[in-house]
């Protein structure tokens, strides 16, 4: 068995699952954002504004937003562990990437819980 301290999972089939478990989140999200549009009244600003106020839809959409991290953070570890082969260089492209997700996450949040 491989093991990686960098890997989101304990291994391959953690991984497997993450990844799985993330598209089925990242799926319903966009399912319940196109049901949001063929249902809603004409859309304004007032509307949009009211539907992501609603605690249902924030919650969600930082779920999908945690989905979408973690399914990135595996996809890109995944690609980085294949092709860049010198430690030194793959460590530090994953600690950008690391970074740039926790921006993401926190630049999110704000927005989401923002409205």
């Amino acid at each position: 068995m491989v093991s990686n301290v960098s890997a989101l999972g304990r291994n391959g089939v953690h991984d497997w699952l993450l990844i799985r478990a993330s598209s089925i989140v990242i799926t319903l999200y966009i399912i319940y954002i196109v049901g949001f549009f063929l249902i809603a009244p004409p859309l304004t600003y007032a509307v949009w504004h009211d539907f992501f106020a609603s605690s249902t839809t924030k919650v969600f959409t930082l779920l999908t937003l945690l989905s979408t991290l973690v399914h990135t953070w595996i996809g890109m570890w995944q690609v980085l562990t294949d092709y860049i082969k010198p430690l030194a260089l793959r460590l530090t492209i994953q600690l950008a990437i690391v970074l740039l997700l926790f921006v993401y996450l926190i630049y999110g949040t704000i927005v989401v819980w923002g409205v």
